[in-house]
Parts: structure tokens; sequence; C-alpha cells
């Protein structure tokens, strides 16, 4: 099976700051991983790379086969930042109008994937409310929307969930789960650990640089732990003691 994301001893620094600090990583097609971490651990540094908005200090970074950054590859990939990417100014379908625009797509494309999209984060009746009035979870809803729109091969999810109800996040991962049986690829950071268990494997990040990986599962067992909080714990403690 091929990798659609791979990484290769990455550094970057800020200043004097390791963000990201000989970080290896690797992400096969159809899967969902996980990047779990606290803040400040290197997670969003590393999407940004992978994105092409970050160049790296050293090492090297692949996506879908063609080295980072390249402006050529953003077509093929869906990138949601934790960061509000919206026009405040526009409505919720003249945001999901300009984006779908912007990846070429067709005017009947666009309000056929908007009404699909709308449904899916249940905000089909603020279809012509302003961004600016609507709440931060209800945003960033949409920003997931927008993100989806022109259907990517490989998706960059830094924290989509945050700020959603838990019925609604329960439908978000059935979801993503139906795109990875599709074939579709995801890296999905999160900092809700039950969130976690849907992913097919997880990186345990920390100062810039994964310290276990695994399944869910494979994690948990390797520490005897029930929790993928404590299993994270876990391996921090043994990383502090190296």
């Amino acid at each position: 099976m091929k990798d659609d994301v791979c990484i290769r001893n990455l550094e970057k620094d800020f200043g004097g700051f390791k963000a990201i600090n000989n970080l290896s990583l690797r992400v096969k097609h159809g899967e969902i991983y996980g990047l779990l971490g606290p803040n400040g651990a290197g997670k969003t540094t590393a999407i940004k790379i992978l994105c092409g908005l970050l160049r790296p200090s050293s090492g090297e970074a692949y996506v879908l086969g063609t080295k980072v950054p390249d402006p050529g590859m953003a077509s093929s990939v869906g990138y949601m930042p934790q960061e509000l990417a919206l026009y405040r100014n526009l409505t919720v379908h003249e945001n999901l109008a300009f984006y779908g625009e912007v990846f070429g797509l067709s005017k009947k494309e666009i309000e056929t994937r908007e009404q699909a999209l709308l449904k899916l984060v249940d905000l089909e009746a603020s279809k012509d409310v302003l961004i600016d009035e609507l709440s931060g979870g209800m945003q960033h809803r949409i920003s997931l929307a927008c993100t989806l729109l022109h259907e990517p091969q490989l998706l960059f999810l830094d924290e989509p969930t945050v700020g959603v109800d838990p019925d609604l996040r329960a439908t978000f991962w059935r979801y993503f789960e139906g795109l990875r049986d599709a074939g579709i690829t995801m890296l999905i950071t999160t900092h809700y650990m039950d969130e976690a268990r849907h992913c097919d494997r997880i990186g345990f990040m920390r100062d810039g640089r994964i310290i276990a990986e695994g399944s869910p599962q494979e994690l948990l067992e390797l520490t005897h732990t029930d929790s993928l909080e404590d299993a994270f714990l876990a391996y921090s403690r043994t990383e502090g003691l190296q």
C-alpha cells in the first residue's frame, strides 16, 4: 500500500524554538491517521508544512508523491485550519460558491455539493446568513463544508470537531469513515481522546516528534491502559526518563 504522506527527518525552527524536531511520519493511502498531543506539540506546524504554508528548516515532506511545497497539488488536497478561513461579510452560500469557483467547479456542481454538505453540518437553514452572524461552532462547521467541497483525495483536518456537540461529532466521524472507505486519506488532529479511537492509526506527538505510534488498540495493549489519555501519559513518562 502506497503512502499518501511521507515525512523524513523534518525540522522547523522559529527563532531558536524547535517546533518540529526530527519528525518522520507516513500516512497510508485510504487511512485515517490521528495526531494527538498537547498544545505546542507541533501538530499544526506539521500540517502547515504538508499544505505548503510553511517551509521546513530541514528534512523532506511528500504529499501524494510530490515534494512540498508545490502549488500544483492544491486541487487534490483539502485543508481545514483551526483558525477561521471564511469571509465574515459573506453569507454561508457565498463562501461555498467562492471556494467552489476557486477550485473550478461548475455552478451545478457547487449547488449539488453545497446542498449535501449543508445537510451534513446541519446548517441548511443558515444558507443565506452572514458568517459573522453565526456562532463560533457554526462557523467551524461551515469551514469543514468548504474544505470538502471540491472532493479532495487527501484531507488535512486540524481539530475538525472543536465546538461541535457530541451528536454532530458522531455524525462527522461516520462521514469521515465513509470517506475513508471510499479511498480518501485523512490526517486529523484532535484533543478529544474518545474520537481518536475512530482512527486507523495514531501518532502521539510531543516536543515536535512522534513518541509512539500504532492502532488505538495496540497503544492501549502496549501500555496496559484503558484510555488513550492514560496511554499518552505512559509514553510521556517513559520519554521523560530517557
